[in-house]
């Protein structure tokens, strides 16, 4: 008997089922068919830099269902549609910064080299920024994909089954683990938020325990953010500024500024606000999205952020995995950096 399918089956030439039994429940619907692999998604595009080399990004599009603008694509005072991100960490070819697959990522640089290998890239190139990493993480947990990733030697500590290429014997090549290990749990999403190496991000500093910002995405221009820069400003709860503060081994979010230099971590759960959680800090994905991921907090002097986690972070590694400790001469081969993108508007 011949069966005529009409859906875009891989178990059917010209229409035509080549099954060599049916099989159909109770709806009358066929329980066999298997859906075509994509091979490609039009977000995924190979942007070419200033020495004509590419990288391939993953183009971010405004959400246009909502009358809020995320931070994200206000930058300096105009409104953006679309951002573009590293599909992958970034490896460094004669100074700049490339997202490719199957690379040893660049790591042992510090938050200024890394900024210098995406700014040399071209306008419109900038390191990884808060509010966008921000979009990444909330995005993850409104869609319920939030990334596995190299977090034991090469494998996902959830599932040892789990798995990537690794170049060390512990530290993976770019983009070689499954769907799970992208933002959105496809081979079209952003590669290796979690685990593997730490990722410098730029626009979002403690300033002796208080958490000062750049405004909305302003930290992808090429502007001055040395530790004395007057872009830097406070997240404030009404006219009070927010402190990240460390009591008993719990992080706390407060308005008063802490009484002693500390250092501490704990997981995200444990995390406690003395105020409800303002939009503001969940658009930078600060707030408990990702309960076992670790935040830690450093209140002394200056410190610059660094997030996802390692190869042995295990459990604590994770989108929302955030590390407030460096100064920013720090360098380290367990930290590396992704750059992001924008079309630059002309005058």
């Amino acid at each position: 008997m011949e069966v005529i399918c009409g859906r875009d089956c891989r178990k059917a030439i010209g229409g035509k089922c080549i099954r060599e039994a049916l099989k159909i429940d109770s709806s009358g619907i066929c329980t066999g068919y298997e859906k075509y692999r994509d091979f490609y998604r039009e977000d995924n595009v190979v942007i070419y830099d200033d020495a004509g080399l590419p990288s391939v990004m993953v183009k971010i599009s405004r959400p246009k269902d909502t009358e809020k603008i995320h931070p994200m694509f206000i930058i300096g005072g105009e409104v953006y549609d679309e951002i573009y991100i590293s599909k992958y960490k970034n490896c460094i070819i004669n100074g700049k910064a490339y997202s490719l697959p199957m690379q040893k990522p660049a790591t042992d640089v510090n938050l200024e080299e890394a900024e210098q290998a995406c700014f040399s890239k071209g306008e419109g190139w900038h390191l990884l920024t808060a509010a966008e990493r921000g979009f990444l993480a909330q995005f993850c947990y409104d869609n319920n994909t939030l990334p596995h990733g190299n977090t034991n030697r090469g494998e996902w500590h959830g599932n040892p089954e789990e798995k990537c290429k690794t170049y060390d014997g512990y530290r993976m090549l770019t983009g070689s683990g499954p769907e799970t290990w992208t933002h959105d749990h496809s081979v079209f999403g952003i590669d290796g938020l979690c685990g593997d190496i730490w990722e410098w991000f730029r626009g979002l500093r403690l300033m002796n325990g208080r958490l000062e910002i750049v405004p909305n995405n302003d930290a992808a221009m090429n502007i001055d953010l040395s530790e004395n820069s007057p872009k830097w400003i406070p997240v404030e709860i009404g006219e009070d500024s927010v402190y990240m503060v460390t009591e008993g081994g719990i992080i706390c979010f407060t308005t008063e500024a802490p009484e002693e230099d500390d250092y501490d971590g704990c997981r995200w759960e444990e995390v406690e606000f003395d105020f409800e959680i303002p939009e503001e800090l969940k658009n930078l994905g600060l707030f408990n999205g990702e309960p076992k991921a670790y935040i830690y907090v450093d209140t002394e002097g200056e410190r610059l952020p660094i997030c996802g986690g390692g190869w042995g972070s295990a459990s604590s590694a994770g989108v929302f995995g955030v590390y407030l400790y460096s100064s920013r001469s720090n360098s380290y081969s367990h930290i590396g950096f992704r750059s992001a993108y924008y079309r630059k508007r002309k005058d």
